[in-house]
């Protein structure tokens, strides 16, 4: 895989040729009348405006990108059609073009583009314009770059994080806005795995907040984010903020997503069928809540659609070239309320039965080298919600309970059919860590040795250690924490986790990084030969 830094957005030469690209719909998720707007960048709109010509707002991103397709998103400031331009060289010599439908207030005027027939493993430029619906006028161009995975065994990169803006920590623009976002700009990743809490409906903010050392932190405060959010529009505004991030919606443009969600994208610790004991909320119904957030989730975030139904579905199986596939779950749409764990019955409490299945028969299936599960909640780290348990470990030493018992099958499921090479990356608690867990201090054993890795905060307040829970026999072989509760990202706990893997021996890399760009730890990972 060639060296080339997003940045600086290297020219090339070669123009896509025969590779067909086409558009396709995205599928058809739920939709609202709404007509509110929401915050936009610091990108002259108000010129766009005056000219009469549409334009984009809040950047471009990409998603779900794999050797031949991919997803293009952008929001507009009026009812619009999206034209997007790719080629392989970065003047657009020889594009491709393809146009949107109309996208107009029912999806907060965000809209996407689904790309077909991409070269595989090829560096890409696009370049998106909004046009008025009733000319072929469009507003200024707004640039993007991504990576198609390859078909061939060649290098593969990317970083995961989690836990954007969050307790209190908002976009600070003395770090550009988002302090880590530097550092995933930097380490040039073929595209960033998202492990949840893509922003925090439920965590207000402030101006200013004052730090230990006697020193101010100073957010960008809109409206939505003024308060805990609600109604549709205000779990808009809680992605339209991160996305007024400069260097955030930098990188973003030049690295595609593989998003997942957890439980601050609604509200903390949600679960289905919980009514809340929150004096803030007047609607007390999770579930009202969480419908207007899975909205506004799938309106602003590039997600491919991943189901005949209409709905879409949060979990599925993104296919990066011959090593790697990524199993994306969703462990809080079909959660049980929270208890203490002591349950005896499996009742498919964290992935429910339909997306348990999913994972086997789709591990079954997958003949990449890597397989890097995604879950958005820790296996082994004891996560409580006040007296009752929020996480899979009950805390407890003997056999599975609780939602153990939704875990314990899937990894018996991967020793009996042989499926090894498999690796859990989470986030969720606050910290980074390298968890390696072993049938030989377990109390169940029915499964071989894996690694789990923790990552996170990206830009939220900092947290931990967590006790480990023994079931599964975890060890925590590294671990940083930072040295009190909610440390801001001013102070230096905030991390992103790297994975490597190498093209002509197929060994991952795993890198834990700070948010000064340096590696705390690092481990390397040889593939188990059948």
């Amino acid at each position: 895989m060639a060296d080339l830094n997003r940045r600086s957005l290297l020219t090339g030469s070669l123009a896509l040729g025969t590779a067909a690209l086409g558009s396709a719909a995205i599928g058809a998720f739920p939709a609202s009348a709404s007509t509110t707007s929401s915050p936009t960048s610091r990108r002259g709109a108000a010129a766009f405006v005056r000219s009469g010509l549409p334009s984009i707002t809040h950047g471009v991103q990409s998603g779900d990108v794999t050797a031949t397709t991919g997803t293009v998103w952008a929001k507009v400031d009026r009812p619009a059609r999206l034209v997007v331009e790719i080629s392989r060289d970065p003047s657009f010599r020889h594009p491709r073009r393809m146009r949107s439908g109309l996208i107009t207030p029912d999806t907060d005027l965000t809209g996407r583009i689904g790309l077909r027939g991409l070269p595989p493993g090829t560096d890409l430029f696009y370049r998106v314009r909004a046009q008025d619906p009733d000319s072929s006028a469009t507003g200024e161009e707004v640039s993007g770059r991504l990576r198609t995975a390859p078909r061939k065994r060649d290098d593969v990169r990317f970083v995961w994080s989690g836990d954007i803006a969050g307790q209190g920590w908002g976009i600070n623009p003395e770090y550009g806005g988002f302090r880590m976002a530097d550092v995933m700009l930097d380490l040039d990743p073929d595209f960033f795995l998202c492990s949840g809490d893509t922003v925090y409906a439920d965590g207000p903010l402030e101006e200013t907040v004052e730090l230990p050392d006697g020193g101010v932190w100073r957010n960008v405060v809109t409206d939505p984010k003024a308060d805990v959010a609600e109604t549709l529009h205000e779990f808009r505004g809680q992605y339209a903020y991160n996305l007024m991030a400069d260097n955030w919606r930098e990188f973003l443009s030049r690295t595609p997503q593989i998003n997942q969600w957890d439980d601050h994208e609604v509200v903390n610790n949600w679960y289905p069928g919980e009514i809340l004991d929150d004096d803030r909320y007047t609607e007390k119904s999770v579930d009202v809540l969480a419908a207007r957030a899975r909205q506004a989730f799938f309106e602003y975030v590039p997600i491919s659609p991943t189901h005949t139904d209409g709905e879409g579905r949060v979990y599925r199986r993104i296919q990066y070239g011959p090593l790697l596939d990524v199993f994306v779950l969703d462990m809080r749409t079909f959660k049980d309320p929270n208890t203490d764990g002591t349950e005896t019955v499996p009742d498919g409490g964290v992935l429910g039965h339909e997306q348990t299945e999913w994972l086997k028969r789709e591990l079954k299936r997958s003949r990449a080298v890597w397989k890097v599960i995604a879950a958005d909640l820790p296996l082994g780290l004891v996560v409580p919600d006040g007296d009752a348990l929020e996480g899979i470990a009950n805390g407890r030493p003997g056999a599975p309970a609780g939602r153990e018992l939704d875990i314990a099958p899937v990894l018996s499921f991967l020793k009996s059919n042989g499926i090894r090479n498999h690796v859990w990356l989470t986030a969720d608690v606050h910290y980074t860590a390298a968890h390696h867990y072993s049938p030989e201090r377990a109390a169940f054993t029915d499964f071989d040795p894996f690694w789990e890795f923790v990552s996170g905060p990206l830009n939220a307040g900092a947290f931990g250690p967590n006790e480990l829970d023994p079931t599964f026999g975890p060890e925590a072989v590294f671990v940083e924490a930072p040295p009190r509760a909610n440390t801001s990202p001013a102070e230096g706990h905030q991390y992103v986790g790297e994975v490597s893997i190498d093209g002509e021996t197929a060994d991952l890399t795993v890198r834990l990084i700070g948010v000064d760009g340096s590696v705390r730890w690092e481990t390397t990972l040889q593939p188990h030969k059948r």
